[in-house]
């Protein structure tokens, strides 16, 4: 194989942006609306889940809504917070943009609805994604591994060639169970170590060869 990256497949939410402040404000406003309550923790369950499986926990919490309407209720909140340049996390530009430098392919592989990918999209300024996968768009959320296998034939390369960075348990687990070499980077919670994926504290000071690197190790392995 080879260690030149075919592909980067990267996670949207928690990953690339941080993004994940105002769905969990969202959440909390619609929940309270119907009269229920809405924590922290029960937030953080939500993370790197898909949205249809999101929308039956809010409706256990009392959301009197149907599972679309609550996405798409959701995705508008969120997408009302992001107006110009998205809140990237700290490095993620940088290696995005080197990426594209070298002319490697890269996806965005996100469980949001592909509206809201688009809109993060828009706002970054630059030609960033050669493809996107969206939760709306797979017929199984992450963790399965459909997503990223997806994107990889889209894209025309082999999986097992790519490199997927993702911040969520689901979303490690799919990009594992993938083929992908897998950077966890977490934000709200922890990743566990796990000798399936490198967890990388930061993608800050992150370079292409960095990637490069953990796919030899990978292919090493």
């Amino acid at each position: 194989m080879t260690t030149f990256p075919a592909a980067v497949l990267w996670d949207m939410d928690g990953t690339l942006v941080d993004t994940e402040p105002h769905w969990m404000n969202a959440e909390t406003v619609l929940v309270e609306s119907f009269g229920g309550t809405w924590t922290h923790e029960d937030a953080l369950t939500l993370v790197g889940a898909g949205l249809w499986h999101s929308a039956r926990v809010l409706q256990a919490h009392g959301v009197r809504m149907s599972e679309d309407e609550i996405i798409q209720h959701l995705s508008a909140r969120v997408m009302e917070q992001i107006v110009s340049e998205p809140p990237f996390r700290p490095g993620a530009r940088e290696l995005l943009i080197a990426l594209r430098d070298q002319g490697i392919k890269t996806a965005l592989v996100t469980m949001s609805i592909r509206s809201m990918a688009d809109h993060v999209v828009r706002a970054i300024g630059f030609p960033a994604f050669d493809v996107i996968v969206a939760g709306d768009e797979v017929e199984h959320a992450k963790p399965h591994p459909g997503p990223y296998l997806r994107a990889a034939e889209l894209l025309g390369v082999d999986i097992t060639d790519c490199v997927a960075i993702e911040d969520s348990a689901p979303g490690v687990a799919s990009a594992t169970a993938s083929g992908a070499a897998t950077i966890g980077v977490p934000l709200n919670i922890p990743l566990s170590e796990d000798s399936g994926y490198a967890i990388w504290p930061t993608l800050a000071g992150r370079t292409v060869d960095d990637l490069r690197a953990l796919l030899a190790a990978k292919d090493r392995a």
